[in-house]
């Protein structure tokens, strides 16, 4: 087993980590900013270091304060969490080469999965759909470029290669737009993420975004958890997630698992990992693989029995899988809500003191959060300040109890969007289930 652990994030996910540590007799590192020495975690760990000033470019994007914070105490392996470093192939593989261990997959594979065109070319090679497209980089010919949207049809999408969390798209609908986007695009992916590389693919206008999670161990085993609708979302960024996905059968689910598993085990894969889909009229489309634990991981969790993050550190030690895919089961159906910072309305941050923090209680529910009364939410991070969860024996159920949770938290001192998810809740629509990516943005009128 591990012997000592640093947690190289923050918030719930580092709390999290925490806990699936301490349940293994796991010793714990927090590493955090001059911030963040109020957090939850920070309190409870065995040792803390501080690496760095409140903005994320000076601490927790910082790998050498990450590697030297593991060096100075003993540390034997480093856990990234979700965001910041943790898909950063670069970090996995300074890590590996300090001498520690990094929890989640090879360097080689993180590189592999967060270059989109290389991507989706070796999903396809592994038989996995994909959204019809450019299939690799656009060139800088024109002509050519006009010919492969006219032949794939429009709309059309153009996506920046090194892009991520919803950032670097932009749709075209016509020709007559489609070459200046794809030079607009270009330099906002350059400005972005280093690298101006674009493809093209098919926009689909109503799809859902179903998503499949994988566990894979270092002696050759992999299995699918079954998979998350993750289709309410603003701006590209997932607000509720649920698990099972409404509407996909049992035969969808285990042929699109078996496919998840198969493209494992061609590239590599250990560790946790998640595959995502757009999904319309019945058909699968690859978009991209986070090979990373993901913030939405509970309701696989809640439905399967199945402690993904334990599973995680695992691995990382070398252990086996500790279930096989026969043994996993779906039961029940399971809703998570994130809890931000800002108003419901117009989603300004709300930084600020809690003055009071009162979470929901009852069957089924479970919150993660790191939030405590008088702990002061900063304005440097991501908003996210914990997750509600309910789940049930059906759908009905766990959204019946999701209702009830959200009406018992009490949050005082700052805004959050607690009203948003009650409205979602009562909307018909989402009572019925399969609402496609864009509903929410167009209730809202966005």
């Amino acid at each position: 087993m591990l012997e000592k652990v640093l947690i190289a994030n923050r918030g719930e996910i580092a709390l999290r980590i925490l806990r699936a540590c301490r349940e293994l007799g796991i010793k714990t590192v927090a590493a955090h900013s001059t911030a963040d020495r109020s957090l939850k975690h920070v309190l409870l760990a065995d040792e803390t270091v501080c690496i760095g000033p409140p903005k994320s470019v000076d601490s927790y994007l910082n790998m050498p304060a990450l590697i030297s914070a593991a060096e100075v105490t003993d540390a034997v392996a480093i856990h990234p969490g979700y965001g910041f470093l943790s898909e950063n192939a670069d970090f996995a593989e300074r890590v590996e080469r300090s001498g520690f261990t990094f929890i989640g997959p090879t360097a080689d594979v993180i590189r592999m999965m967060g270059d989109k065109v290389q991507a989706i070319r070796t999903m396809k090679a592994a038989g996995v759909p994909c959204v019809p497209g450019s299939d690799g980089p656009l060139g800088d010919n024109g002509d050519e470029n006009l010919r492969i949207a006219r032949e794939i049809g429009y709309p059309v999408i153009i996506k920046a290669s090194g892009g991520g969390g919803g950032r670097g798209m932009r749709v075209v609908h016509s020709e007559a737009s489609l070459l200046s986007a794809i030079n607009l695009t270009r330099n906002e992916a350059l400005a972005a993420f280093g690298n101006p590389e674009v493809y093209m693919e098919k926009f689909l206008e109503r799809p859902r975004h179903i998503e499949f999670q994988v566990l894979a161990d270092h002696h050759g085993n992999v299995i699918h958890l079954g998979e998350r609708d993750c289709s309410m979302q603003r701006r590209h960024q997932k607000v509720i997630e649920e698990a099972p996905a409404p509407g996909i059968t049992t035969e969808q689910r285990e042929r699109m698992g078996k496919r998840c598993v198969r493209a494992c085990e061609e590239i590599g894969y250990r560790n946790a990992g998640t595959f995502e889909f757009l999904y319309q009229d019945g058909e699968f489309f690859f978009i991209e693989m986070n090979t990373r634990v993901q913030v939405e991981h509970p309701v696989t969790e809640l439905i399967t029995g199945i402690d993904i993050v334990r599973e995680q550190l695992l691995i990382a030690a070398g252990e086996k899988l500790s279930v096989r895919q026969k043994d996993v089961q779906i039961r029940g159906h399971a809703i998570e809500c994130r809890i931000n910072a800002e108003d419901a309305k117009t989603f300004m941050p709300s930084p600020g003191q809690v003055t009071l923090w009162h979470p929901p209680g009852g069957p089924g529910i479970r919150v993660d959060s790191h939030v405590y009364s008088g702990y002061s939410v900063p304005p440097y991070y991501d908003s996210m300040i914990g997750k509600v969860l309910a789940s049930g024996q059906d759908r009905s159920s766990a959204i019946a109890r999701m209702s009830i949770a959200l009406s018992e938290m009490v949050i005082e001192g700052i805004r959050t969007n607690i009203p948003l998810h009650q409205e979602i809740l009562s909307h018909s629509a989402f009572r019925t289930g399969g609402t496609d990516i864009h509903y929410l943005e167009k209730r809202l009128g966005l």
